[in-house]
């Protein structure tokens, strides 16, 4: 295995994994083990730098060509399926995120569609530590926790866009989180 640019990301990981399983069966402890996937939604910081929250609340910019693909979950489904998995007797580890696939260029244009279809979407060199493929395999989360995401990407991004339109602009107009059940499919 070579040390790569992401290689301290991806170890510290793994490191906690194993780490808290050595106290589990060590010491007994009861543990948990959540591998959480890119998580978006209301009230998350403007400027964390994360993916979606950059797309909102920044102009659209795609690094590479955009193909590299990422999964994207909304916070009530992550939410959802840590209360099961807290609550079933299973460890882990269990990957929690939506198995729905998006390239970067198909986010920046769902993006674009749902806040300013005029926007213009930028193209930037990519960085050499952007993994090309991000999507769960859920498998074990649908079996043993009768867990699956239900939120779409659409859905949660009008929920998450009436949130920033109304922390920053104080948009009491926005009223696209009331339009629609956020249960709905």
């Amino acid at each position: 295995m070579v040390a790569g640019v992401r290689s301290c990301y991806d170890e510290g990981k793994r490191t906690a994994e194993t780490l808290t399983m050595d106290y589990h069966r060590g010491l007994g402890i009861e543990v948990r083990i959540a591998r959480i996937f890119n998580t978006y939604g209301p009230r998350m910081c403007l400027d964390d730098g994360r993916v979606v929250s950059n797309f909102v609340a920044q102009p659209l910019t795609v690094y590479g060509d955009g193909k590299q693909t990422r999964s994207f979950q909304y916070v009530s489904d992550l939410v959802e399926g840590l209360m099961r998995l807290m609550e079933r007797e299973h460890v882990g580890p269990f990957n929690l995120g939506n198995p729905g696939e998006f390239t970067m260029l198909e986010l920046a244009e769902v993006v674009q569609e749902t806040i300013d279809p005029n926007a213009r979407i930028e193209f930037r060199p990519n960085t050499a530590d952007d993994p090309h493929k991000r999507k769960p395999d859920i498998s074990k989360a649908k079996e043993l926790l009768g867990w699956q995401p239900s939120i779409s990407l659409r859905q949660g991004l009008l929920l998450m866009v009436s949130d920033f339109r109304q922390r920053i602009f104080g948009d009491q107009k926005s009223t696209a989180a009331s339009d629609f059940s956020a249960t709905s499919a």
